[in-house]
């Protein structure tokens, strides 16, 4: 099919396609599923909880860090804000 011959879809069309993808795809994958060892089970649940507590700060900068102290810049209030 060429480019030109193309017609897009909408996306309730689009989203009907994607669940019938979905749907095809679980019935394939849970004839080939099998158990996880216990070991890595164990390894995943680990993970699921570790992902529900709060581990780590957060790496993205907060507003105050991402502005400079007004009596810092002065009598130049331009500058108060990092751009």
């Amino acid at each position: 099919m060429s480019i030109s011959n193309r017609q897009p879809i909408d996306s309730e069309h689009c989203r009907a396609i994607c669940d019938e993808i979905g749907a095809r795809l679980r019935v394939i994958l849970s004839r080939d599923q099998t158990a996880l060892p216990v070991q890595l089970r164990v390894l995943m649940d680990r993970l699921a909880e570790q992902d529900d507590m709060i581990l780590a700060p957060s790496i993205a900068p907060s507003m105050e860090d991402m502005m400079w102290p007004v009596e810092a810049s002065g009598d130049r209030p331009e500058l108060a804000h990092v751009a």
